[in-house]
């Protein structure tokens, strides 16, 4: 019988980034579930945070090379990748100089949100479905954790939903205790517009702020996770009367099996 595969995309994994609850996830998750005999892949998007030197990233020239084109503009999408030798897994590295090399991840020194977080977002999110396509890897469960991943179940459900690598693909969202303030660019909806997407599938994000990029993934995912124990209020009552199938927070001993008998509902 052929493994089921799980695709995980992640804001944030350490060793890369420092320790948090999300990136602890990002780190044994795809560990555990490997362990019990699923195929995985982990994206992250590489930050300048991420020391590339230490962590012995490395471009994979034959996925790099292609242009992604925001706003009427190309950006070259490049992709690199590391290994966790005693985890036995891969993490590939989404990464562009434009985006991402500044030594931070979503604001300035100042705390101050970048300005282009709109367009990070989308390059990350598209970037990730054409490298899989690259791959030619087909994954049964998509697993997104954080705001910054916000896009994947709508660009699964919409734009790939025909393409034969990801139109079975059931799309999972982690919700977590990432808040950001403020809104991303005016711009976004027209900027992330691709093949499929339609003006309606967007209306709520006309004002992206936190709440409704959480909105927008719970809307276009198969089930939620309260990846945090206390996640934004509003959040988790839109969670709550979302009518998906949820699973709530768990702690560190748990959420492994726990993650992984979700995703058995879904198989």
């Amino acid at each position: 019988m052929e493994k089921k595969k799980v695709l995980f995309i992640s804001q944030e994994i350490t060793p890369y980034l420092p320790e948090t609850e999300m990136s602890t996830i990002g780190r044994f998750l795809p560990q555990g579930i490997q362990e019990k005999g699923r195929e995985i892949r982990a994206f992250m998007p590489r930050y300048g945070l991420v020391n590339e030197r230490r962590n012995q990233l490395h471009e994979v020239i034959r996925l790099s090379g292609m242009n992604l084109i925001i706003d009427d503009t190309d950006h070259s999408l490049i992709i690199k990748v590391a290994s966790i030798q005693s985890a036995r897994m891969q993490v590939y590295f989404i990464d562009n100089e434009d985006y991402f090399e500044r030594k931070s991840m979503f604001t300035n020194k100042d705390n101050k949100t970048f300005d282009d977080n709109d367009e990070r977002n989308i390059f990350f999110a598209r970037g990730v479905l054409e490298t899989v396509k690259k791959l030619r890897w087909s994954p049964d469960i998509i697993h997104c954790h954080g705001w910054f991943t916000s896009l994947i179940p709508l660009y699964i459900k919409k734009s790939y939903k025909d393409d034969p690598l990801f139109q079975d693909s059931k799309v999972i969202y982690s919700a977590y205790n990432d808040d950001f303030e403020g809104y991303l660019d005016s711009g976004f909806r027209k900027k992330l517009k691709i093949e499929g997407v339609a003006a309606e599938d967007t209306r709520i994000i006309s004002d992206a702020n936190f709440l409704n990029l959480n909105k927008l993934a719970i809307n276009f995912s198969d089930g939620v996770i309260f990846g945090s124990e206390n996640i934004n209020k509003d959040v988790e009552e839109y969670i709550n009367n979302s009518k998906k199938p949820v699973l709530s927070y768990k702690s560190e001993e748990e959420y492994i099996n726990a993650y992984s008998d979700f995703y058995d509902r879904f198989l």
